[in-house]
């Protein structure tokens, strides 16, 4: 898969949010890049954060869903790793420009 034409995809993975991860899915697919989202790999062995990490390397575009990280009852956590993974991606983003602009200084 080319980095070019790579999406991360950062949403919840519900049974709620299915029909509109599925939409989402065939839309990237259509106009011809690559979905990149957890789901695509199930290795149990593997460090979670690794594999995100991993996706978001390879990946020049990203869409982030932070529409439903509010708990919805009381007691009940709020999701908290998707906010961490845009804050990752973006983490990612800006290490990658300064490292360009180093690189174009020499």
């Amino acid at each position: 898969m080319s980095f070019e034409k790579n999406i991360f995809i950062n949403c919840p993975f519900d049974k709620e949010y299915l029909p509109m991860l599925k939409t989402l899915l065939y839309v990237i697919k259509k106009i011809g890049y690559n979905p990149r989202i957890a789901l695509e790999r199930s290795d149990s062995g593997e460090v979670r954060l690794d594999k995100i990490k991993e996706l978001i390397e390879s990946s020049k575009y990203s869409i982030h869903d932070l529409s439903r990280i509010k708990s919805k009852e009381v007691g009940e956590y709020s999701r908290q790793n998707m906010p961490f993974e845009l804050g990752l991606d973006l983490g990612c983003r800006v290490l990658v420009l300064k490292k360009s602009k180093i690189l174009r200084k020499y």
